[in-house]
Parts: C-alpha cells; structure tokens; sequence
C-alpha cells in the first residue's frame, strides 16, 4: 500500500496494440498513444489516481478509431461491434470488467463503475448494459461503433476466407487491443486493457483483454501488466498475472516483459505484446510482433514508439 508520508514519482504507461502496423499507419497509432499518455497523466498531475489515469487513457484510445477499441473496432461475424473491457486497482485488487457489450462508446467507464459501486467483478451482454445504465453512462446504437473501413476489411476477408482460406490469428491482421497501467503519487499501481476483439470472431467470443490476469492485471504487491495480440494463448498461460508474479519474484520489470514474449512464443506459439510496470516505477515494454504501439509518461518526458522501447 502507498505511503502517506512518501510521495511517489508517477508514471504511466499505454500500448496501442502489437502487430505489423504498416509503415502508412504508424503516425497515427503514435499520435493516438501520444494522446492517451497525455491524458492520464492530466489525470495523475491533478491529483488523481493509478486508476482514474488508466480510465483516462483509455477512453481516448477507445474513441480513436485508429484502435481495435471503441468505435472502429474490427466487427464480429455478424458485422456487429462487441466489446470488452477490464479495469484493476493494485492497491484492493478491486476489479471491473464487461464482455461482449454492444451499445457503450467507452466500456472501460462501465468497468470503472463495476469496480466502484459493485460487489462483483464481471457483467457481460445485457447485463453489464443495464449495469452501466443504471449508473449513469448513456447507451448507444451498435450502428454508431461501426465504421466504413471496418465493414470493407470484414467483406474483403469473408470474400477471401471462402476461397482459399485465412488464418484469423495472423500477427499481419490487426490486433489494436489498447492497455494502460500508471503509478500514482502514492504508490498505487492499476491496469486497465480495453478491446473490440478479432476480426470476424464468432457472436460471443470472449478474449483476453477482459479477463482478470489475462490481458489485465495489478497488485501494489507486484506489478500492474496489460497484454495484446492473440488472445487464445495469452488466456491459456494467464500471462498478465504470471508476467506480475515475475516481477514479485524479484525480477525486473524490463526483463519480466521479454521473458513473457518468449514464453508466450516457446510454449504456445503466440505472438502479441505486454507493459509491466512495478509499484518502483521501474517498467517494461515487450513484443514478439513487428511492431507495437506504446507511449511512457514520466515527470521528465513523454516517449513513443512501435519498436523496441528503451
């Protein structure tokens, strides 16, 4: 738990996904992290939380449509947006999250609210809808999350997929899953990881993204992790927890977040992305992709970049 005599330097840490962005969409996913860290650490310097600067940065994320989040994201087989979001405090392990929500614009409010003013930890479809209602966040059209190039790429790749075939999980097809995890002035670290899944998934599919010490994970104890890519393996090795349990173990951070790359790869073949900060400050960033998007916000800078940070 923070102290209340020390301060902390704060920090925050946001990815935008990892996978082959082409070298035409580069500036926009840098622009899109650049603009998240931006915002939570507005959240961080007036005084607020780990958490609200991860809710923060995230919802920018999410209302760009740059990103598999929000509005734009990658529609299901049936040309819908579902959506699925997970928000945790390091310093309670209090936890939010929403699966397969189809009319919120941000669904990491409605997870902020779960983890806020509810005793469970989980709603999913309707249920998390009505949720989110009850406690003041406005419901849209699914229509309104749905945009032309996502309906183009979900035609464009049924038409291929019926003719020779396509491998869903590919690190080429975008997996623009957006993650955030801050340290605040006094030493609470939080995560949060927001998706609007793969391409062309079946009605219902839940990935890793919202699943507690999968995509997301945070514990002062530990370490705060939000992962990206292909969800399937990431779920199988519960990656955010085990990369946390890591860095509990003493290792750092820097070294945790490849060791979670190879692991991934070596015993699962998968390929995706992870941040891993500790309740130090100390972080790291890791892919085994092409690229990844991904931004640091310190007292002293703001980084961005999609290949290897440091």
């Amino acid at each position: 738990m923070g102290s209340l005599n020390l301060r902390t330097n704060p920090i925050l840490v946001v990815h935008g996904g990892a996978w082959a962005i082409p070298d035409d969409m580069v500036e926009a996913h840098l622009n899109g992290v650049r603009n998240a860290a931006s915002a939570g650490w507005r959240a961080l310097e007036l005084g607020g939380s780990a958490l609200d600067a991860v809710e923060e940065a995230i919802v920018v994320m999410e209302d760009d449509e740059t990103f598999d989040a929000g509005r734009g994201s990658f529609l299901n087989r049936d040309g819908k947006v579902q959506l699925d979001a997970f928000i945790m405090d390091g310093e309670t392990l209090r936890g939010g999250g929403v699966g397969c929500v189809e009319h919120l614009r941000n669904p990491v409010r409605a997870a902020r609210q779960i983890l806020s003013n509810s005793p469970h930890v989980y709603f999913v479809a309707e249920g998390a809808e009505r949720f989110a209602a009850e406690h003041g966040i406005e419901l849209c059209k699914n229509e309104d999350l749905i945009i032309p190039r996502e309906v183009e790429r979900l035609r464009a790749y049924q038409a291929q997929q019926s003719t020779h075939g396509n491998d869903l999980f590919a690190p080429e097809i975008s997996h623009d899953t957006v993650g955030a995890i801050a340290l605040d002035r006094n030493g609470n670290i939080a995560a949060s990881t927001s998706t609007g899944g793969t391409l062309n998934k079946d009605p219902g599919r839940l990935g890793d993204s919202s699943l507690i010490g999968c995509g997301c994970y945070a514990d002062n104890a530990s370490a705060a992790a939000s992962t990206t890519g292909w969800g399937e393996p990431i779920m199988k090795l519960v990656l955010a927890k085990w990369a946390a349990d890591r860095v509990s173990a003493g290792n750092l951070p820097e070294w945790v977040a490849k060791e979670a790359m190879n692991y991934l790869k070596q015993r699962l073949n998968g390929h995706g992305g992870i941040i891993v900060l500790d309740a130090k400050g100390r972080y790291g960033i890791a892919h085994n992709t092409p690229r990844m998007a991904w931004a640091v916000r310190s007292e002293d800078s703001l980084e961005a970049g999609t290949g290897r940070a440091g």
